[in-house]
């Protein structure tokens, strides 16, 4: 897929983005058939594409031989009807190992992490992807989050660069990403992509849209995609009333549960995944399990979550019709975000 014709996929998703976690049988392998499973059933309910072994996936954790097989699991299960995004990362060296790996088991396009550990120049981190770019014919998305934030300058030179077609962003500083946004915008003439990849990004959607950023991860659609589902028809389609009654019946009080442990961002998500019936094992280290009972809260809050999906099924037919999120009547725009 060239850069132009995945860059037009993503512009544009009927759904959520997907990134699944990454299935292990109970002697701590890789289970490709169960992750081939999570992979086509996410695919079935409506993702618009599939991000391989990136975070939620435990890229960090996985061997090269491990990725490859993963990824190239994920592209016979999607079976071409979504574009695959492979995640690459570590040192530029390895960053490029993992890129050929993923064009040679068949992805279509990079989401190229932070670097490993360092806390390098802007000047070092350009160079560091545009060598990943350069490196394989996949279009590359670059994840701004820890030791690699940009300067809008940085991400200019990131937007001309061949290959590069967008930037996810972590960090959460909207002031910073509205300078990138306006930086780019005046600099470079082609579209450029950018994503919200916060943690349970749902929860932060409405100001990231207000910036003219569309396109977020979902997390929550690894083991609620009915709930990710209806959150992202209702924003697309202005139904304020869906999007605040989950963001403050599910999402809030999902968000407040994953931070009540480190690395919940993965680890509760993959509980989800069990608690909805596919056993995809657990985490690998250094990530641990979440405790019995916030397993027992999460399953509380996807029922919940259901319930919700319910009362607004019984919703007289549009009543929200025409509205933008945060713009109701009697409320102020931006409220319950």
């Amino acid at each position: 897929m060239t850069p132009a014709s995945l860059a037009a996929r993503l512009r544009e998703p009927g759904g959520p983005l997907f990134f699944p976690v990454t299935a292990y049988g109970r002697d701590g392998s890789v289970d490709l058939d169960v992750y081939r499973a999570h992979v086509r059933r996410g695919v079935e309910a409506g993702a618009a594409a599939v991000f391989a072994c990136c975070g939620t996936g435990e890229f960090h954790a996985l061997l090269p031989q491990e990725f490859e097989a993963c990824v190239r699991a994920a592209v016979e299960a999607t079976e071409g009807r979504v574009p695959v995004v492979a995640g690459a990362g570590y040192g530029t060296a390895l960053a490029v190992r993992f890129a050929r790996i993923a064009e040679e088991a068949g992805a279509d396009g990079l989401l190229a992490m932070p670097p490993y550990l360092v806390v390098a120049g802007q000047e070092g981190l350009l160079r560091h992807y545009r060598e990943v770019a350069a490196a394989t014919a996949l279009p590359v998305i670059v994840y701004q989050r820890d030791n690699a934030v940009f300067t809008p300058p940085t991400v200019v030179g990131l937007a001309r660069t061949d290959g590069i077609i967008g930037l996810k962003d972590g960090v959460g500083d909207l002031d910073l990403m509205q300078r990138i946004v306006s930086a780019v915008r005046t600099e470079v003439p082609d579209d450029f992509l950018y994503f919200n990849g916060l943690p349970t990004a749902e929860q932060t959607q409405l100001a990231y849209r207000a910036l003219g950023i569309t396109l977020y991860s979902s997390a929550v659609f690894c083991f609620a995609p009915e709930i990710a589902l209806a959150f992202h028809q209702a924003l697309e389609t202005g139904d304020e009333t869906t999007v605040r009654r989950l963001l403050d019946g599910f999402y809030r009080p999902f968000v407040e549960l994953r931070a009540q442990g480190r690395g919940y961002a993965v680890s509760l998500v993959k509980a989800g995944v069990r608690l909805r019936g596919l056993e995809v094992g657990e985490v690998r280290p250094p990530l641990d399990e979440p405790g019995e009972d916030h397993v027992k809260q999460l399953a509380q809050l996807i029922e919940r979550g259901q319930a919700l999906l319910e009362e607004d099924a019984g919703r007289r037919p549009g009543e929200d019709a025409g509205r933008r999120p945060g713009e109701g009547a009697g409320r102020h725009p931006g409220e319950g975000a």
